[in-house]
C-alpha cells in the first residue's frame, strides 16, 4: 500500500502560481511512476503531468505544457506540481497518483490521494 496526501491547493488570481505537494508513505516511493490528474465539476478526470521513477522523464498535457512543472524528491518521498500562469480553466480538484508502471492513463494508477482544490479567479 502507498498512502498519498496532497497539499498546497487554494484560491489564486489568474496569472498567479501555486505549488502542489504530494507526500507518500508506505512502500518505496522511488518504485512508483507518479502522476497528477485533475477533475473539474461536471467533467471527466484528466491527465495533467507525470514523472518517471528517477525524475529524468516528464510528460505533460498540452493544456499545461510550458506552464506547469512536475518534479519529485525521492529522498523526501514527495512529488510536486509547480503551476504558473494559472488560468480560470485550471480550476479543479487536483489528485496525485502512483503507478507501478509507466502510464498516462488514470485507470492504470494504483494509488490515489484525496485531492486538493485549486480555484483560479478571473
Amino acid at each position: 500500500q502507498v498512502q498519498l496526501v496532497e497539499s498546497g491547493g487554494g484560491l489564486v488570481q489568474a496569472g498567479g502560481s501555486l505549488r502542489l505537494s504530494c507526500a507518500a508513505s508506505g512502500r518505496t516511493f522511488s518504485n512508483y511512476f507518479m502522476g497528477w490528474f485533475r477533475q473539474a465539476p461536471g467533467k471527466d478526470r484528466e491527465f495533467v503531468a507525470a514523472i518517471s521513477w528517477n525524475g529524468y522523464t516528464t510528460f505533460y498535457a498540452d493544456s499545461v505544457k510550458g506552464r506547469f512543472t512536475i518534479s519529485r524528491d525521492n529522498a523526501k518521498n514527495t512529488a510536486y506540481l509547480q503551476m504558473n500562469s494559472l488560468k480560470p480553466e485550471d480550476t479543479a480538484v487536483y489528485y496525485c497518483a502512483a503507478a507501478a508502471k509507466s502510464s498516462l492513463s488514470f485507470s492504470e494508477y494504483d494509488y490515489w490521494g484525496q485531492g486538493t482544490q485549486v480555484t483560479v479567479s478571473s
